[in-house]
């Protein structure tokens, strides 16, 4: 074998190393972003499960404020019928809009205020929403990641021929100007 046919060959097996490893880090980046959703649904599986509890606890004391359960519920079932990011992050902002709505109502019950049952759903209500806040965090972050990398050259060239696609943030969208508004509760 002639010298430059080594070289050759060993070009040829460097660029077919570097694109190995250039694919893995994009797999492994969205096989990340795969699980921080995971963990997102997880929390909001917790969560769904315990609005019923909560609203059960307030429909005892608060029977004349239908309307603020009604759509406790409906937002809850709408939550948990979304499918990609961007629809179950639209739907679950409507959800903490409406157990916002909940608790504020609670402060015109003091006997509710008291309940043992209700301060614990409480409590569970608002260390659920901080893990859902932490793995938002999270998997958005992963999704920084994951879309620099398919963008980045080299991997621009052909992270889309093998089907390395954008993702979507879990984003508060257009409901972002509400989020740290206090909630309103009309008798």
């Amino acid at each position: 074998m002639s010298t430059s046919t080594v070289i050759v060959l060993v070009v040829i097996v460097i660029l077919i190393g570097w694109a190995i490893s250039v694919y893995n880090g994009l797999v492994s980046m969205r096989q990340r972003v795969n699980q921080a959703f995971a963990d997102i649904d997880v929390q909001l599986r917790q969560r769904h499960d315990l609005v019923p509890n909560l609203v059960e606890t307030v429909k005892g004391y608060a029977a004349h404020d239908r309307g603020t359960l009604d759509e406790v519920v409906k937002a809850r079932n709408a939550a948990m019928t979304a499918q990609d990011p961007g629809q179950r992050a639209a739907a679950e902002n409507v959800l903490s809009g409406a157990l916002r709505q909940l608790i504020a109502l609670s402060e015109a019950y003091p006997d509710l205020k008291a309940n043992a049952n209700f301060q614990q759903l409480q409590a569970q209500l608002t260390d659920l929403e901080n893990k859902i806040a932490a793995a938002r965090r999270f998997f958005n972050n992963a999704v920084q990641e994951y879309n620099s990398g398919i963008q980045r050259f080299p991997a621009a060239m052909f992270a889309a021929s093998f089907g390395f696609a954008p993702q979507t943030f879990f984003d508060l969208g257009d409901q972002r100007a509400t989020v740290g508004e206090a909630p309103t509760v009309k008798f």
